[in-house]
């Protein structure tokens, strides 16, 4: 049976780390408010870009652009969004098991993919492995701005039109609340898909059709990695809130579990000394 001052020293380190994973959960409690705010105020632009490359590409009968047409693919690109840091449960394992496991079912060799790695764990994860990961960012803040991602949004939509990869996945978790989050597939590019999910609308443009999705089709590719950032960085927050107070109230179990193991062990040493004492005059007599 362990010692009085073993289970003290127990029930001491444990309140410490309830004080920190309480203070985390509170942090993300904070800072899952704004995330959850800036995923879901991207939306209405994403939607409205969507609309207008929609109906300006579906609705003019010459418009083409290299972005709307499928090619054979001989290589496909894997953004995967995950965070620098884990404390959130299953945040960062769940979107490396499924992109592990599609990668191995669509390819036979690293030379049919690329991997472009937003967050450290992911990064870190596909390097070990000798993954091929061709464009990586790390450090982000809590609450990223377009600008600090701009390169790699800019850099991968480049990488497929001078023909690195034919098609591109994208790999996040959804939020869908502060106790849900699901591993999303979406396909990035081609925008084969792009007037499936919006109506169409009726635009006056100058000078072209294919003038304006020069410039338009790589904004909205853009804003579609952007837009996947933010709701990840949503449900990084979520789960490690959750996961955190998960933490807080094992450790709180746990202290109570040892507080009356040592409340025990004393009331045993406690009789014991009695035992001793009542044995001892006994044996004056």
């Amino acid at each position: 049976m362990a010692s009085l001052r073993d289970i003290q020293n127990r029930i001491n380190s444990t309140k410490k780390t309830s004080q920190i994973t309480k203070a985390l959960q509170m942090v993300s409690a904070a800072k899952l408010n704004r995330a959850e705010t800036n995923a879901k105020s991207f939306v209405p632009y994403m939607e409205k870009i969507q609309e207008v490359a929609a109906s300006i590409a579906l609705g003019s009968k010459d418009a083409t652009h290299p972005m709307l047409v499928s090619r054979p693919v001989k290589k496909t690109g894997y953004l995967v969004i995950t965070a620098d840091s884990g404390l959130a449960g299953p945040y960062n394992s769940s979107i490396l098991r499924t992109v592990n496991a599609k990668i191995k079912e669509r390819h036979k060799s690293k030379d049919e993919y690329v991997i472009i790695a937003i967050g450290k764990v992911g990064r870190d994860f596909f390097v070990k492995r000798d993954m091929n990961v061709v464009l990586e960012i790390t450090g982000l803040s809590d609450q990223p701005s377009f600008v600090e991602i701009m390169d790699i949004t800019r850099n991968t939509v480049g990488m497929f039109s001078d023909g690195t990869f034919d098609e591109l996945y994208m790999y996040y978790n959804h939020f869908v609340s502060a106790m849900t989050q699901e591993v999303t597939e979406k396909k990035a590019l081609p925008l084969t898909d792009l007037g499936t999910t919006t109506k169409l609308m009726a635009y006056e443009y100058e000078p072209s059709a294919e003038a304006i999705l020069e410039v338009l089709l790589p904004q909205y590719a853009e804003s579609l990695i952007y837009g996947a950032l933010l709701d990840g960085m949503a449900s990084f927050h979520a789960a490690r809130m959750t996961a955190m107070k998960s933490a807080t109230d094992n450790a709180s179990e746990l202290i109570d579990s040892l507080t009356l193991s040592f409340n025990r062990a004393r009331q045993a040493a406690i009789t014991q000394e009695i035992t001793e004492i009542v044995g001892g005059a006994a044996a004056l007599e």
